[in-house]
C-alpha cells in the first residue's frame, strides 16, 4: 500500500507516453486494489428506534463493518447527502489495511433497504444495459407515507444504536462523516437523547469536508417548516407536504436516476472498454468507463458536491457549460461529442488525479452496500435547515434538541478537500465556538468526492495519526 501510494505522485515526472503512463497507474492501482480487498466486511441490520407507522423491518440500524470482531477501538462513519455505506468502502480498508486492531463501521441510514440491488448484482451486460436506458421500478410516493418520519430525530438514534454496541466491545470509540455526514457528526456530540448528550458516548469526531452549518441556508420559521421553503438545493417540501414528496426527486438526483447511475457503474467495473448503452448517460459515443465518470469528473460535474479527480476524458471535444456555473460549480465543460467520430469518448488515467476511476466503479456497488441512498429523505433535508447549529430558544428546540457546542470539548479531526465545500477556516470558525481542541489539514488537488475515495492513503493516515493519542487501553 505505502509503496503504491508513493508511486502514484512520481508518474508525473517520468516521461511515459500517455498510454504507457495510464497503463502503469492502472497497475499500481490494481496492486492496492488487492491488497484492501482482503480486509473482512459484513453487513449487520441491528434494531434501530421504533416508529410508529413505520414497518417493523425498517426499523433498523444498519452498519457495514470492516476490520475485526474484536477490536480495540471502532471508528463509525456517517455517510454526506444522498450518499451510502459503500461511498467510505475505500476509506474503510485503508484505515482497517493500516491499524488492523481498528474496525470502521460504516453507516446505511435506514433509507437505504428500500433499495433493490438483485437485479444490479445478478444482471450480465444485457440486463443492465437496459437499467441504464429504462431503470428500475421506483417506489411511489404515496406507498412511503412513513418516510415523512425520518428526519434528524431517527437518523441520530439508529446511529447512536450502533454507537452504544460498539461501546460493548471497546471504550474507544469515535464518530464521523463526510460532507453532510460531518454536520451529523457534529449534531450527534450536542444532541440531547432524553438526558444524555451525544457527546458523552464517544472520544473524538472526525469532520470530512464537512460541518455543523454546511449548506443550512436561513434560519426556517414554523410556517416555513410547515409548508415548505427555499434552501441552498433549492425547493424543500415542508411537514404538511412530506406524504406527497417524501424522497429527493431532482433534476439532480433520484430513485430512477441512482438506479441508473448504479447500473452504470456496474457495467464500467465488469466491461469498462466496451461501447455504453444508447439512449443512456451520453448523447455521444462513449465507453462504459466514460459513461460513468463524465457525470462526475470535476470538469463536468454538474454540482460541486458531486465532483471527483478521477482521470480525463479522452478523444472529446468540450466547450464551457454555463448551467453548471449557474449552479455553483466552477470552470466546468459540457462534452459535445467525439474528436474523432470513427472512435468512443473514453476514459484515461492521469498523474494529477485522486481517485482510480476503475476502482471507483468496482465499489461503487457490492453486495454489502451502496455508494447512494436512492431514497434520500426529504424530512431529514428539512430538519436540518431547522436545526442548524442550536435549536435553543427556537420554534424547535424540543422536537430537535440541537443544543450548542459551546461546551463541547471532544477533540475535532477536520479534513477539507482542496477543491471541495469547506476549508481550514470553516473548521477553525466552528472550533472557536467550542472548547474543542481541533486538528485540522488539507488533501490537496481533491474535489469533495474524494476525500473517501482517494487511492492514496494520506487521509487514513491523518485519521489515524489523531486516533492514537485518543485511545486508551
Amino acid at each position: 500500500m505505502r509503496r503504491a501510494s508513493l508511486l502514484l505522485p512520481l508518474l508525473g515526472a517520468l516521461s511515459f507516453p500517455a498510454a504507457a503512463q495510464d497503463a502503469a497507474l492502472d497497475d499500481l492501482n490494481a496492486q492496492a486494489a488487492a491488497t484492501l480487498n482482503l480486509v473482512p466486511v459484513t453487513r449487520v441490520v441491528r434494531p434501530g428506534l421504533v416508529v410508529p407507522g413505520t414497518p417493523a423491518e425498517l426499523n433498523a440500524s444498519v452498519t457495514v463493518r470492516y476490520g475485526p470482531a474484536k477490536p480495540a477501538a471502532v471508528l463509525l462513519l456517517m455517510p454526506g447527502y444522498l450518499g451510502g455505506a459503500g461511498s467510505f468502502d475505500r476509506l474503510a480498508r485503508q484505515l482497517v489495511n493500516l491499524d488492523p486492531t481498528l474496525a470502521v463501521w460504516a453507516v446505511d441510514r435506514r433509507a437505504n433497504l428500500l433499495e433493490d440491488h438483485a437485479p444490479l448484482l445478478t444482471g450480465g451486460a444485457p440486463q443492465l444495459t437496459q437499467i441504464v436506458q429504462r431503470g428500475l421500478p421506483t417506489r411511489a410516493p404515496a406507498s412511503l407515507p412513513f418516510m415523512k418520519d425520518w428526519g434528524l430525530d431517527v437518523t441520530l438514534r439508529d446511529w447512536r444504536a450502533a454507537v452504544l454496541e460498539a461501546r460493548t466491545l471497546t471504550p474507544n470509540v469515535f464518530i464521523g462523516g463526510h460532507s453532510m455526514g460531518g454536520t451529523l457528526t457534529g449534531l450527534y456530540a450536542t444532541y440531547d437523547f432524553s438526558g444524555a448528550r451525544g457527546a458523552k458516548d464517544v472520544r473524538g469526531l472526525i469532520m470530512l469536508d464537512g460541518l455543523p452549518g454546511l449548506m443550512s441556508g436561513k434560519a426556517l420559521t414554523t410556517d416555513q417548516y410547515e409548508q415548505g421553503a427555499m434552501n441552498p438545493l433549492g425547493p424543500l417540501p415542508g411537514l404538511n407536504t412530506l406524504t406527497r414528496s417524501p424522497y429527493v426527486d431532482a433534476l439532480y438526483f433520484s430513485p430512477a436516476l441512482a438506479a441508473r447511475a448504479a447500473a452504470q457503474a456496474r457495467l464500467a467495473a465488469l466491461q469498462p472498454d466496451a461501447a455504453a448503452p444508447q439512449n443512456g448517460f451520453t448523447a455521444f459515443p462513449a465507453t462504459n468507463l466514460a459513461a460513468a465518470m463524465t457525470r462526475l469528473d470535476q470538469r463536468y460535474a454538474l454540482l460541486p458536491f458531486l465532483a471527483i479527480n478521477a482521470g480525463h476524458a479522452t478523444n472529446a471535444s468540450d466547450a464551457p457549460y454555463l448551467l453548471n456555473r449557474v449552479l455553483g460549480a466552477k470552470d466546468t465543460r459540457w462534452i459535445t461529442g467525439a474528436a474523432d467520430p470513427a472512435r468512443p469518448v473514453g476514459w484515461g488515467s492521469e498523474a494529477g488525479q485522486v481517485t482510480d476511476a476503475r476502482d471507483f466503479v468496482r465499489r461503487y456497488l457490492t453486495p454489502q452496500s451502496d455508494y447512494a441512498e436512492w431514497y434520500f429523505p426529504n424530512r431529514l433535508t428539512l430538519d436540518l435547515a431547522a436545526a442548524r447549529t442550536d435549536t435553543t430558544g427556537t420554534p424547535f428546540e424540543k422536537t430537535l434538541p440541537v443544543r450548542s457546542a459551546r461546551d463541547l470539548t471532544l477533540p475535532v479531526l477536520g479534513i477539507a478537500a482542496e477543491q471541495g465545500v469547506t476549508t481550514e477556516a470553516q473548521f477553525r470558525e466552528y472550533a472557536a465556538g467550542t472548547r474543542a481542541p481541533l486538528t485540522v489539514h488539507t488533501l490537496k488537488g481533491a474535489a469533495h468526492l474524494d476525500i473517501t475515495t482517494a487511492s492514496g492513503d494520506q487521509v487514513a493516515r491523518w485519521i489515524l495519526d489523531w486516533l492514537r493519542p485518543l485511545r486508551r487501553a
